[in-house]
């Protein structure tokens, strides 16, 4: 991705003129960035646009609670790894030609994502999907470069920085529409076919307008690096993902002690290659020695574990727990989105004024958001409310939208190498990994919170429980005899991989009831005491009292990062550059 920062040459357009600074303005150049910015604003809905849908994806597909982290992350992930190389191929290759491809493949892989028969197919075609991703995102900069005049450039980079934010924050706003109208049936799958109409007039267009270029004396691409790289990020992110719920086989524990020493070997490798005169290493040597690209490194991994593992949580525990649908969960967390999109277009303004300390704003007013989620959480319990979480999300938004904002641009204002372009690169690279890393270990602590938390939200039910049970006119004897299956069932229940599946236990007390000879009124009673009160309000607690511990987790990301961006070297604010895609 250092294109963006070298000299390019486009291939002669009829009526083009060039521009400003070398730069020519194409005469499609509206239609150039329609095109690429419909792609960016696809793969940014499709890194959140699928937590929305978790919970319908799982049922139709009788997923486990990993499959369903592992559509999420896989992405993400697959998007890191072709990240580190996409660049590097348009600018040998042609940008506009790796654009294309990168499209084309998006394109087939939403199709297959909207018709995967099995959770293992989706998880294939995400992969396909990230990577195709990872090929057209950096050459959608290098394009706006080529094809607007200085003049025109910043208007050009205003709006490619508003379709990314846009496009990852109405993910899951989108995405609960779009299952609700459950459009010919499709239901969670019209998440991925809503991209094929795109796809297709972006790949018709592109192939009319879009000008090549590529970059002048670009140096073969480092296949080695990027395998290595690749291998340490899957080595690391899919033990996690999985091992829990295989009882962590020795397999996931070899790969996660091999993770580390990998990822070494890759920096010691580019190293390596730093010092050849003739090759070209994904990340040159000498950015680590800039403290502004190290501390940034840091900051991008830890923040970006943050606010998608909240969401995950989020649209889980509200759907799963609290029974809301897809648009109504949605609905929830648009004031966030709303508040991203103010924070966004003011932070400029603030960045002016405080210069790196604005990221030190962002992240507090993350934390001020966050701990008034676990308090609402806190004070509500299963009578949650999802209005009620509302205040604290559009704190936490308005953070949100001042740090992602200017974040990649006050790091880079740091950097006084002239590998910027490089740097910029890694970064979007590690904003992928954190988010695959955050889904990851979110996923272990929610699904182990459920577990633990079980027996003491089954006792919150128990009163009314036995309310209803005395009403129905049981004995003491089966009171007792039903708590106890209650709580049994509803503890293997919560325990086990996959939370869709009926144990044993539970199966067990439906047997008895129609086994009972107690009249069929009293057994109705029964049934829906146990099944339409007790179960709903024990599943609320758990949810609500799970998802409030995870939140923690979101404490930790934003907190540290708040620590890290102190440790940032301190730039004038009219250093800082606007470079948009840091979400």
């Amino acid at each position: 991705m250092d294109s963006i920062d070298t000299g390019v040459k486009a291939t002669a357009t009829p009526g083009s003129s060039p521009g400003p600074g070398g730069a020519t303005a194409h005469p499609a150049r509206w239609v150039v960035l329609a095109v690429t910015l419909s792609a960016i604003f696809m793969q940014m809905l499709d890194t959140t646009i699928t937590m929305v849908a978790l919970p319908s994806l799982q049922t139709d597909l009788g997923s486990t609670f990993a499959e369903i982290q592992l559509v999420v992350a896989v992405y993400s992930l697959a998007f890191a790894c072709a990240l580190v190389t996409g660049g590097r191929l348009g600018d040998i290759h042609g940008r506009r030609k790796v654009f294309l491809i990168g499209m084309l493949g998006f394109t087939i892989a939403s199709a297959l994502c909207g018709a995967a028969p099995s959770s293992t197919f989706l998880i294939g075609a995400r992969v396909l999907q990230g990577m195709c991703s990872g090929l057209m995102f950096p050459q959608v900069l290098s394009i706006i470069q080529v094809t607007f005049s200085a003049k025109e450039r910043p208007k050009a980079l205003a709006m490619y920085g508003a379709s990314v934010g846009l496009g990852t924050v109405l993910g899951p706003v989108l995405g609960g529409w779009l299952i609700d109208l459950d459009i010919l049936g499709t239901d969670w799958r019209a998440i991925f076919y809503v991209n094929l109409p795109v796809g297709i007039i972006a790949l018709l267009l592109g192939l009319a307008k879009i000008p090549e270029s590529s970059a002048e004396g670009a140096r073969r691409l480092d296949v080695t690096g990027a395998v290595i790289l690749s291998a340490g990020l899957f080595s690391l992110i899919l033990p996690l993902v999985i091992g829990r719920e295989h009882d962590w086989p020795g397999w996931s524990l070899v790969l996660l002690g091999l993770s580390p020493i990998v990822l070494a070997e890759f920096f010691v490798y580019e190293n390596r290659l730093s010092k050849l005169a003739d090759r070209s290493p994904l990340v040159p040597s000498g950015l680590f020695k800039e403290r502004s690209f190290t501390v940034g490194l840091l900051i991008s991994v830890v923040f970006f574990a943050g606010i998608p593992s909240f969401f995950m949580v989020f649209f889980m525990s509200l759907q799963i727990g609290f029974g809301y649908t897809p648009i109504s969960a949605g609905l929830v967390s648009l004031g966030f989105a709303l508040l991203i999109a103010v924070g966004s277009a003011r932070s400029a303004a603030v960045v002016k004024r405080l210069g790196t300390k604005t990221l030190a704003v962002g992240t507090g007013l993350l934390l001020v958001g966050m701990t008034g989620v676990i308090a609402t959480l806190h004070w509500a319990g299963p009578d949650l409310h999802g209005y009620q979480l509302v205040p604290s999300l559009m704190v936490a938004g308005l953070g949100g939208g001042f740090f992602l904002a200017p974040c990649t641009g006050i790091i880079l204002a740091g950097i006084r190498s002239r590998e910027a372009g490089a740097a910029s690169g890694m970064l979007a690279t590690v904003q992928q990994v954190g988010i695959a890393i955050g889904i990851a270990v979110a996923g272990i602590l929610f699904y182990g919170l459920l577990g633990s938390n079980a027996d003491g939200a089954s006792r919150t039910a128990l009163p009314e429980l036995r309310s209803d049970l005395v009403a129905a006119g049981l004995s003491e004897a089966q009171q007792a005899q039903i708590t106890g299956s209650f709580e049994t069932c509803f503890h293997d229940r919560m325990n086990q991989k996959d939370l869709t599946d009926t144990p044993a236990s539970c199966a067990r007390i439906e047997k008895e009831m129609a086994d009972s000879p107690a009249p069929a009124e009293t057994k109705a009673k029964v049934k829906a005491a146990v099944l339409q009160e007790a179960v709903p309000e024990a599943r609320k607690a758990n949810f609500s009292d799970s998802f409030e511990q995870v939140v923690y987790w979101q404490i930790g990301c934003f907190g540290l990062s708040c620590l890290l961006v102190l440790a940032l070297p301190k730039i004038r604010p009219e250093d800082v550059q606007d470079v948009p895609g840091g979400a």
